[in-house]
Parts: C-alpha cells; structure tokens; sequence
C-alpha cells in the first residue's frame, strides 16, 4: 500500500475500534473510566414464530454487555427515547457512597422520562466476578438486561486454573404477550398474572419450543479445553435448575464472590443471582452433541409458574475434519436428567454446599457482634376487593404480599431525594416493625385474617451499624421460596432451615466462619435464612423478593442508612442531571 493510502486507512480503522469498545479515560481511582451510551429504544423481536415490540438497549436483546476491572469507574449514559418511563439498577454492585446510581424508581431516582436521559456514575470498589443490570421499574427488566463482568485488577489471577474463553449465559422467559399490559392486568383484577410462553438462554427459546429449532443458543468447545460460565438469571418469575447433559459443572463464584470450588451435575439459580463455574470439554472428540437444560424449580401450585424447559447445545469442534471447526449436525444428542420442578431436597443439599473462601487474601468478614436484630416475615397474603368490583384473588379478594405485614406502596417522590433534602412529610414513615405486630404459627396453619396493611414505610439504621436480619418464610397461600435481594450490600447467610426459627436453637448453629457472601438469597420454602450484614453505606437501600410478580404484590422494604459522623462518612449530593417526579 503507498505510503500516502497508509495513514487514512490506519485512522479509519481507529476510528472503527473506538466505535465499537466503549471509551476510556485516565481516572483519579485505582483503574481507569470507561463510558458507555445506552440508548433504549423499541425494537421488534420475533420469537415462537411471533414478532412484537420491545425495550431494548442499543436495539439488544439480551442488552450489551459491560466490562470492567475492580477499581474502575463507569459511567453510563443512558438516553430514553420509548414511550415508558425507565430507570436502570447496576445489581449487585455496592455502589459505596453513590447511591445516586442505583437506579431503583422511586427509591433512589425518579425514573427517567420519554425524551431524557441521566448518567449513572460509579466505581467498583473490591468486587470481582459476575453482575448484571436491568430496567428497575414495573416489568420492563423482561427485555431490558445484560451482563456485568467484573474482571481482577491487572496482575492479579482468579483464585482457579485461568479457563481458556469466557462465556456469559443469561436466563431470561419470554412473553408473547406485552409484559406492561401482563402485570396492569394482574393488579386490576387481583389475579396471579399470566405465566410466559418460554424460558430462553441468551435472548433463546431454543428447540423445545415450537417454531425456535432455528432460535437455539449453541456453545462450541474444543476438546479438553476449560470454560468459565458466567451464568446470569434474569427471569422475571422462575427459579431454574440447570445441567449440561454428560458434563461437570464446578462452582467457583455467586454474586460476584469466590466460593470454595465443588463440582455439581446441576445447579439452581434464582432470579437475581449469578454464577460462575467451569466446565472442562472432554479430552477426546465424543462424537456427540449435548443438551443443556433449564427448567424451573417452585413449590407453587401449578399454574403459577412457566413449567417448560428450556434447551441449548453444547457442541465440539471436530479436530479430525476439514476444516477443524466444522460440525456435524447428526450427531447422537444426550440429555441432562434435571431434578423434579418441587424437589427442595436437592434445593437444600446445594445450597448448603456454598461457602466463601475465607482466605488471607479474600476474608470473610462477617460481623461477629451484633447490633441491631430483626425479624420479618415473608410471604403472600390479601387484600380486601373494592366495593362494585370483581376480583379474582383468594376467595374474592386481591392477591397481595407483605413484609411484617406491610405491603409496600412506592410513593411518587424517591425516597433517597425526600431524605436528603429533608421533605420526607407525606412521602415515607421511619417506623417498620422490627418484628411481626402480629405472631402466629407461621408455617402452619394460617390465621383467620390474611388482610395485610399497606404503607411507605423504611427502617433507619445508624451508619456501621452491625445488622442480623432473620428472614421468615409464610404458608397463609401456601409455602415458596423467596429470592431476596439487598440493595447496596453484600450479606453473609448465617443460618438456614425449615418451619418457624427459634432463636433460641437455631441461632448456636450459625455458620461464623465461612458462610456464603451474597446479594440475593433464596428464602427457604416453609422455612427461614438468617443473614449479617454491616451498614456502611449511607443511603435509602431497597430489599426485595425478585419474584416479579411478588414484588408488583408489595414483597418490598427499604432500609434508611443514615450519615457517619466523619466527612468520608457521608453521602455526597445527587448529581445535576437526576431525574425529576
């Protein structure tokens, strides 16, 4: 090429690369600044041989993925050009000293409007592993999700064997129905909102579903090569096992957190949570392709859950054809035997598997002296139907779900804005039980009055206060499992079981030592889990089950972390460009 072609060229390419890697800056932080321009838009997506409308980010679904190092700072502008209001939630990530950026609507932020835009700006401060992200309002986190890879500081290894490719694998279900529409209906008539038509990997249905063969998420390996799965469930609705027919699965990291590796044939991920494990090809080409299943695990009753499979494949690259990458599609195919849809057995024998590393280099600091107990029941009760109206809810009336009896009513203003400037008259109360009002057997049979009350109430808890909160599942609708997520922590799960706890017995068998790190934690079916944290973070902080339709029922709280007493200790001013009510 003539000298005088050369430099054009090398600039037009340039200028394709940083179009197509989100921009980087020099940062004051330990790690750089990367800059990434979310658009949300409507796109049309046809899957199970329909096409409708969707949220999207960028026109993706599943939406880009973000990549970044512990220690660097995003910033992410977001601009809203669909008809919804719409805010985003960085799951998982502490945000220390920005909650600002979390992005829950009415809690942290006013949602973003039609027209507007708002730049979330934070860093990520010792973390590593896998995170997501996701619209946080109504149900529009149906279609608007992607990944969040949080890779070590340059120079420092994974606490395994460095895997060969990194695969992100996002659970999702979809709705041929409009999602919005799904739950206003459901909160109309005070019914269960309808169940989605297919769960999907990576956008998927795949080809258990009609008209989806073509739809099929496919991963190709090499033989005796290592892959690190950074398995994300983003369902709005469903718990899921998953397997990979004739292959291991070692759990190395949950929420972001190193655990102590084990190996699993299956797995159980709940919505919210996120997984890394690594999976070894065989050392010899098997002649075989391989289904890899995920199906929901519920102990609801039928109806109230998508009970259908969802199915990718797990393919090798031949070594012995030409070219080396090709495939042969006819191939003996081998499934995986996933656990019964109810088989809390297996729920419980996993789970009680994980434990943090709690090593020199990635302690487990769990706060050994507490401050601050509390209890709250979980769980689904009603509400009366309003006079001249039909519902179809338990015996008439309309389904709802409360925390200590408190079904949570987003209030119009955000919470963390009333707080901060003070004008909190009309919009919260700072009084949310500690404990039930109202005692009961909580597992067994159900008392006379499942009316539950309604209300914005928070929590306040002193900064650095050390926190146990027990976390009682109810049986007045029957007994299922809630995936409670806690905005702005990590927590440790100390403790766990079946039926009503008893502080005086359960509590001396609390794991201390090496209990799991999490953000979401399932709440056993029928049962309880108790969790420590340390609030070190000033802010309004959301908790919630990550059921979709539980939390649309009031299966919410939020705690109120007030100021530390030093300057470093406080939470700085919201930014100029915070969405306004």
């Amino acid at each position: 090429m003539p000298a005088s072609m050369a430099l054009p060229s090398l600039i037009m390419l340039s200028c394709i690369a940083l179009l197509q890697f989100p921009a980087m800056t020099e940062s004051q932080q330990t790690g750089i600044t990367r800059h990434y321009q979310f658009d949300i838009q409507m796109k049309n997506v046809t899957r199970l041989c329909e096409t409708k409308s969707i949220v999207t980010v960028n026109g993706q679904f599943p939406g880009p993925k973000i990549e970044a190092r512990e220690g660097d700072r995003l910033v992410i502008r977001v601009v809203n050009h669909v008809p919804y209001n719409l805010s985003l939630h960085w799951h998982g990530v502490r945000q220390l000293f920005s909650a600002w950026a979390d992005g829950p609507a009415y809690i942290t932020q006013c949602p973003i409007q039609s027209g507007h835009s708002y730049v979330y700006n934070f860093t990520i401060v010792g973390q590593r592993g896998t995170l997501w992200w996701h619209a946080h309002i109504s149900w529009l986190r149906a279609t608007v999700y992607g990944p969040l890879v949080i890779l070590p500081k340059i120079g420092v290894p994974y606490p395994f064997a460095k895997p060969y490719k990194e695969v992100p694998l996002i659970f999702g279900q979809w709705f041929k129905a409009d999602t919005e529409t799904v739950i206003s209906q459901a909160l109309q008539i005070g019914a269960g909102p309808n169940v989605s038509d297919a769960h999907t990997i990576n956008g998927l249905p795949g080809p258990l579903y009609n008209c989806s063969a073509k739809d099929t998420f496919k991963l190709k390996v090499k033989p005796g090569k290592t892959y690190l799965l950074r398995i994300i469930n983003a369902a709005l609705n469903d718990e899921l096992f998953f397997s990979i027919a004739n292959h291991s699965l070692t759990v190395v990291d949950v929420d972001a957190v190193y655990v102590k590796p084990f190996t699993t044939e299956t797995l159980l991920i709940t919505p919210g949570q996120t997984t890394n494990v690594l999976l070894t090809a065989h050392a010899e080409y098997p002649g075989a392709i391989f289904f890899m299943k995920a199906r929901p695990y519920s102990t609801g009753r039928p109806g109230t859950y998508d009970n259908t499979t969802v199915a990718g494949i797990l393919e090798y690259e031949n070594p012995y054809s030409f070219p080396p990458s090709s495939f042969n599609k006819n191939l003996p195919l081998f499934e995986p035997m996933l656990p019964s849809m109810n088989e809390t057995s297996f729920a419980t024998n996993y789970t009680d598997k994980l434990k943090s590393l709690a090593n020199a280099q990635y302690p487990a600091n769990v706060p050994q002296t507490i401050d601050r107990h509390f209890f709250f029941t979980v769980g689904l009760g009603a509400k009366p139907c309003p006079k001249n109206k039909t519902c179809q809810g338990p015996n008439g009336t309309m389904f709802s779900a409360s925390v200590n009896n408190v079904s949570f009513v987003l209030p119009k203003t955000a919470l963390l804005q009333s707080h901060y400037t003070g004008k909190s008259n009309g919009v919260y109360t700072s009084d949310f039980p500690i404990m039930p009002l109202i005692q009961f057997n909580y597992t067994g049979i159900p008392p006379n009055n499942t009316f539950v009350t309604t209300g914005t109430k928070v929590s306040v808890i002193p900064f650095n206060t050390s926190v146990e909160l027990v976390l009682q599942g109810t049986s007045i609708f029957g007994v299922e499992s809630h995936p409670f997520h806690l905005h702005g922590f990590n927590f440790f799960v100390v403790g766990r079981g079946f039926g009503n706890y008893n502080p005086d017995k359960d509590s001396s068998g609390f794991n201390l030592v090496d209990p799991v790190e999490r953000n979401t934690v399932g709440v056993p079916a029928g049962g309880w889990v108790a969790i420590r944290f340390l609030a070190d973070n000033p802010g309004v902080w959301f908790m919630h089950c990550h059921l979709e339709a539980h939390t649309s029922w009031g299966l919410k709280m939020a705690w109120l972390v007030l100021d530390g007493s030093l300057p470093n200790q406080k939470l700085p001013p919201p930014p100029s460009d915070l969405p306004k009510c």
